[in-house]
């Protein structure tokens, strides 16, 4: 076994494959979007920074955390209960009920802030203790008791609202659709491709839905302003239905932007592969979109995914625990232009000399009983 310092290649003689480990790091780059869909992208000095956010309140409202959300509700109806309360012991101040005690009052047994308080949580509450109630003396009392009751059907509405669409947030139903944590580089039916795994986790299914990709670069300008780069990326099949786990396949052809790029030329390329798969809930009919990003880092040259899928007698059986791992096939070390010009081999006539991996963090174990089945790596 050899290693070079420079790049850390590690090579297996008895499967003539190399692991690249990568280049020392020496500075993380930043992505263009993370792993799980989220965008790092933070706006500064925006104009009307805050005007987007009020000018749309309810969409503000469902975006926040639960915590900020519960803690607003929970203010929201303890300040109302506040503020009618000071209304109802104020109208009592003026009509003199709390001074003198014979006086007919506005709200029976409200002789001060205390049962002012308490009156106002029970109206806007509907509790209707009975002990508490308003009387025919005064009409500013009457006309307070019908605002209360009008904002409080408003401020149950907007709470009962926002705290259904939290819980119908597409978000949530995007998390349980993921990719796989790597992308893989082998023949089908000669022609070299790069595909990926998506895979529903929930029983309900989702029928139909539209995958898309495309290729992202960032360009340094001389004046220090950065340019971004889009590149469609063509998809063998972007309609497809997820009953069962779906590998989504990019031919390497002419037209393609990773037609001239080889297994060497990815280690000093700088792009990121941004995918997305769009669908209805097929329980709520809303739209989703579930969306992850692969590094050159993250393309494995020269395997293929394992099967999931067995055939059972009365289901179909798929195996989760598979989603991720791959395994070693042979595939020539070239790019797909290179190899169209030399000509496309059989797939299943190379030889095992020319497997391949390349990426970081890969980890690798070989069969103890028969050491010339391939290889298998689980993508990390």
């Amino acid at each position: 076994m050899s290693t070079e310092r420079s790049e850390q290649v590690i090579i297996d003689t008895n499967f003539t494959t190399i692991h690249t480990l990568g280049k020392k790091k020496e500075g993380r780059r930043l992505r263009y979007m993370q792993k799980d869909g989220r965008f790092p992208v933070v706006f500064q000095k925006a104009p009307g920074y805050w005007t987007p956010y009020l000018m749309d309140i309810f969409t503000t409202l469902v975006e926040i955390r639960w915590r900020v959300t519960l803690l607003g509700f929970s203010l929201s109806y303890i300040l109302s209960w506040l503020f009618f309360g000071l209304c109802y012991w104020l109208i009592a101040k003026v009509h003199g009920d709390i001074d003198d005690v014979s006086n007919s009052p506005c709200v029976d047994n409200v002789r001060g802030f205390t049962g002012a308080f308490m009156f106002s949580m029970e109206t806007q509450a509907t509790i209707g203790y009975g002990f508490r109630g308003m009387t025919e003396n005064c009409m500013v009392a009457i006309i307070l008791v019908t605002v209360q009751d009008v904002f409080s059907c408003l401020l149950d509405t907007i709470v009962i609202g926002i705290v259904v669409a939290k819980m119908a947030s597409a978000r949530k139903r995007a998390q349980t659709v993921g990719f796989s944590s790597c992308a893989v580089v082998n023949l089908r039916d000669g022609v070299l491709c790069l595909s990926w795994r998506l895979g529903d986790f929930r029983g309900n299914h989702i029928l139909e839905g539209v995958v898309k990709a495309m290729l992202v670069r960032y360009m340094k300008q001389p004046g220090g302003s950065v340019v971004m780069s889009y590149q469609d990326v063509h998809i063998q099949d972007r309609d497809i239905v997820l009953a069962t786990p779906a590998t989504i396949v990019h031919k390497l052809e002419p037209g393609s932007p990773l037609y001239s790029m080889g297994p060497d030329d990815l280690l000093g390329e700088d792009f990121e592969l941004v995918v997305s798969f769009t669908y209805n809930g097929d329980s709520t009919g809303m739209l989703h979109q579930s969306r992850t990003s692969y590094t050159p880092a993250d393309i494995r040259w020269g395997q293929r995914f394992q099967d999931m899928l067995k055939l059972g007698k009365k289901h179909y059986k798929v195996d989760y625990a598979l989603f991720n791992v791959t395994t070693w096939v042979p595939v020539p070390l070239l790019s797909a232009e290179e190899l169209d010009r030399r000509g496309r081999p059989v797939e299943g006539s190379l030889s095992r000399g020319t497997l391949v991996a390349l990426g970081k963090r890969n980890t690798c174990r070989r069969n103890p009983h028969n050491t010339g089945e391939v290889m298998q790596q689980t993508c990390l």
